[in-house]
């Protein structure tokens, strides 16, 4: 067996399992009791952890201090929150909820001690300046499973409109001290989160498993993800059979898509998502969920056009085997039911349309041409624009 060269890139401790959350004060007592703690609007503070959360903040930290992020976080909220926190000396940050929260505490986390705007190291739109550091210690703790921010360096931000971005604050250094993954936080997610969310995680775990970057360690996470995925996801979704394993499969799942993000780079579908996400208010979950199928099968034609003897045309065989648990007589036809039960799965969870967010055939250019950022540098082939377009076309 050869296993040629790699390296992966600082993770964060990883706390995983029902009812961690208990831990979270003997955790935070080793960072200090000065804390801000970040959640989504409401739903957090509606949940049965709160009390106990605020119970124990109350009692350790009487000065602690609390965020709420409503919606997916840009660059000018990020500053706010920064500029108000700046002179608490908060030693703590802990950022309780989706990704989108996980995301702005990451941010927030990173900027505290340091006297700049986040603008000054977003990549692509600023002079992209060298992140001195140092961040404030972060915990963060998932309450959904999709992004696996919980164990990527990155804090995504975003600026909504035509001439908006979607783009990341990434530095090793913003690698959140401690991943707290308790799946019982999951419980409350609605099934349209668990939907766009998992289809995030599934899409994750694909495109990291096919890209170029892909090595023997993160290839071996991957199936154990995609693993998880597959006994997790439709039963979450449709609440069938063990919810409890339900969640903790999906829990795993998100969090191995993150780590593995975070080491190999993703593909076509997140390099569509950034100018998506940007342009139009399209949640990032549905992006993944609605475009993972077209994306594959486009994937599969070009390699099968251009590049026969890539690798990448067997990984993609293994994916039917490992999401279908069965074994195919040839690459051909697992690729053929691959690309079915991915559109199966799309129908299934009920993903939506591009045009269900008012995007029409016009707008498809200015997408594409906005979509070659580092998502789309990792996948497995190089597209035209033509064929990155058709992936959009085939989900008007």
């Amino acid at each position: 067996m050869h296993i040629s060269a790699f390296s992966i890139a600082r993770l964060p401790k990883i706390i995983f399992g029902s009812n961690t959350l208990s831990q979270l004060p003997d955790l935070a007592a080793n960072f200090g009791s000065r804390i801000l703690l970040v959640t989504g609007q409401q739903a957090f503070e509606k949940s049965s952890q709160w009390p106990f959360i605020k119970g124990w903040l109350d009692a350790f930290s009487p000065a602690w201090h609390h965020a709420r992020i409503s919606q997916e976080p840009s660059p000018e909220l990020v500053d706010t929150l920064v500029k108000q926190y700046a002179d608490e000396n908060i030693e703590l940050v802990i950022g309780i909820g989706g990704g989108s929260v996980l995301d702005a505490a990451k941010a927030i986390a990173g900027l505290l001690r340091v006297n700049h705007s986040v603008m000054d190291f977003l990549e692509g739109v600023g002079p992209e300046l060298p992140y001195p550091g140092p961040a404030v210690p972060y915990i963060a703790i998932p309450t959904t499973a999709g992004t696996g921010s919980e164990a990527t360096k990155n804090a995504v931000l975003s600026k909504q409109g035509l001439s908006g971005f979607k783009k990341s604050f990434r530095d090793e250094q913003l690698v959140p001290d401690v991943a707290l993954i308790d799946p019982n936080l999951l419980e409350s997610c609605p099934p349209d989160l668990i939907a766009a969310n998992g289809m995030d995680a599934l899409t994750q775990l694909m495109e990291s498993f096919v890209s170029t970057k892909a090595n023997t360690m993160t290839d071996a996470l991957a199936i154990s993800g995609l693993r998880a995925c597959r006994e997790g996801l439709l039963d979450w979704y449709h609440q069938t059979g063990d919810q409890q394993q339900a969640r903790e499969c999906m829990a795993y799942a998100s969090m191995i898509s993150g780590i593995n993000l975070a080491q190999t780079g993703l593909g076509s579908v997140h390099g569509l998502a950034s100018p998506l996400g940007a342009f139009y208010p399209i949640p990032h979950g549905v992006v993944c969920g609605t475009l993972v199928a077209s994306a594959t099968r486009v994937n599969i034609e070009t390699l099968n056009a251009r590049e026969q003897d890539n690798q990448t045309l067997r990984k993609y065989a293994r994916l039917a085997t490992i999401l279908c648990n069965k074994k195919f007589k040839d690459n051909d036809t697992a690729h053929q039911v691959l690309i079915e039960l991915l559109n199966d799965w799309t129908e299934q969870l009920k993903l939506p349309r591009l045009s269900n967010y008012k995007i029409q055939e016009q707008d498809l250019d200015h997408i594409v041409k906005h979509s070659r950022g580092s998502s789309m540098t990792t996948n497995p082939i190089v597209l035209t624009d033509d064929e990155i377009k058709s992936v959009l076309m085939d989900r008007l």
